[in-house]
């Protein structure tokens, strides 16, 4: 691998640069090539950023705005795409013993492997790059979707959306499978109806398994304790409106 070649100066129009950027991308052979497909979208990138903030900025048409963001987002998907085959570049390279890995020191070793600062990039650059091709690789179209969903919001596609998306997808990744659900297919919920009469059933059915001869002995010297509580009289008032309920619900069955 080796340092890549200066972006020239003078750059055509918007589209002519994201043509540009995706052509070398296409033809690109070597790692060098690769980065240089990266820097032509990056610059891409940079155009259409700032054609769309001047545009905003002279409160243009929605329309002109929304097509220097999608010419924004064509260029990062690019730029994206080369970072993912840098990755791959870089880490085969890595494999040959081109370039030094984590573990191999270069210091005072006239034969040494080359270093990241060698080719003129930085080890988060690296990070970045492995992380959108293992993101990619986990949910193919992703970089895509997240850039579509930023335009169709009115959004602007931005690095830092696609450096969130790829956070959100390794935590995703991180967070253990769910067991498989033990729930049995054919249960059917209950209607509301029936929900409300179950809640019924359910609580008068528990009361009277509690309710003993013991235990409602127990509960009246609680009561007698609790009269001169400063609450007694919102549980008389509670005990009032549940046996009213109790009293309503006997009579639906002798009615």
């Amino acid at each position: 691998m080796t340092a890549p070649a200066p972006i020239p100066s003078s750059v055509p129009d918007l589209p002519g640069l994201i043509d540009r950027a995706a052509t070398m991308l296409a033809n690109a052979k070597t790692a060098a090539e690769v980065l240089e497909a990266r820097e032509a979208a990056g610059l891409a990138y940079d155009v259409a950023k700032r054609a769309a903030r001047l545009k905003n900025a002279k409160s243009a048409h929605d329309d002109l705005i929304a097509a220097a963001h999608r010419a924004q987002a064509d260029a990062l998907e690019i730029e994206a795409a080369a970072k993912r085959r840098l990755a791959d570049e870089y880490d085969a390279a890595q494999d040959r013993g081109e370039v030094a890995g984590r573990s191999r020191s270069c210091v005072g070793a006239d034969n040494a492997p080359a270093t990241a600062a060698d080719l003129g990039l930085r080890r988060d650059q690296i990070h970045e790059a492995r992380r959108l091709r293992d993101a990619e690789a986990a949910d193919p179209g992703i970089v895509r979707r997240t850039l579509d969903e930023k335009l169709e919001r009115g959004e602007d596609p931005s690095r830092a959306a696609l450096r969130k998306m790829v956070v959100d997808a390794a935590m995703r990744g991180m967070r253990p499978q769910r067991k498989p659900s033990r729930r049995n297919p054919l249960y059917v919920p209950p209607t509301p109806q029936q929900a409300a009469w179950q809640h019924v059933t359910g609580t008068f059915r528990a009361f009277a398994e509690w309710a003993s001869d013991d235990t409602l002995a127990l509960a009246r010297e609680g009561m007698n304790e609790a009269q001169g509580s400063q609450f007694h009289h919102l549980d008389v008032a509670a005990i009032a409106a549940g046996s009213k309920a109790f009293t309503k619900i006997k009579e639906w069955f002798d009615a």
